[in-house]
């Protein structure tokens, strides 16, 4: 996606909310393509993690899947894993963030899991090993993943400074960019991230 383009993506998303507060953001490879799946987080600059209530999560497994590739999610919150497919599986991860085994099961069998810890949670299947997905665990409530285009717009309760953050499970070096911004009230600032990637991994839906 060529300049030109991404600020047409920006001033839709700006049209589309007049009046909002927030942040539209635009992700693309260092290539010019664009990110789906990129998971956009926002704090407040030089404050607290901002209060909210998590919300309950869902990743399934269906067609030897998971679905979908990419959760993000609050801390604190809950992901079930239902078993959608013919087959048993048995989940888990070795993630420092979130430790867990789950061993063979089917249907809704497997024990919801609480992500209490903020950080990267890779998730794999013992069975299955072309299997993996990817739950990014945040201290804010203000988040959201780009859509087909690499583009999204989280929307923020008040004016004031923030830092916009970018991941995406496939950066060379795993780095998390970040930009601060100043966000006016009734005022859609905007941010443009690109992102040096590798080779797709096994199990990316987009290799």
């Amino acid at each position: 996606m060529h300049r030109r383009q991404i600020v047409c993506c920006l001033s839709l998303l700006g049209a589309a909310s007049a009046g909002a507060t927030g942040i539209a953001v635009q992700v693309q490879d260092t290539a010019g393509k664009v990110l789906p799946d990129t998971v956009i987080y926002i704090e407040a600059e030089g404050a607290a993690p901002a209060a909210g209530k998590p919300v309950t999560a869902l990743i399934e497994q269906k067609g030897l899947k998971f679905l979908p590739l990419v959760t993000v999610v609050q801390t604190g919150a809950t992901i079930n894993f239902p078993n959608n497919d013919k087959v048993r599986h048995h989940i888990y991860s070795f993630s420092p963030a979130h430790k867990f085994d789950q061993k063979l099961y089917s249907g809704q069998a497997a024990s919801p899991q609480v992500f209490d810890r903020a950080g990267t949670v890779v998730l794999g299947c013992n069975i299955h090993d072309k299997m993996i997905a990817y739950v990014k665990v945040v201290d804010t409530p203000y988040f959201a993943k780009t859509d087909g285009g690499g583009a999204v717009r989280i929307d923020l309760p008040a004016a004031g400074k923030y830092v916009v953050k970018a991941w995406h499970y496939n950066t060379v070096g795993g780095a998390t960019p970040e930009q601060a911004l100043t966000v006016k009230a009734g005022e859609l600032a905007t941010a443009v991230f690109k992102l040096p990637m590798k080779p797709p991994v096994i199990g990316d839906p987009g290799a």
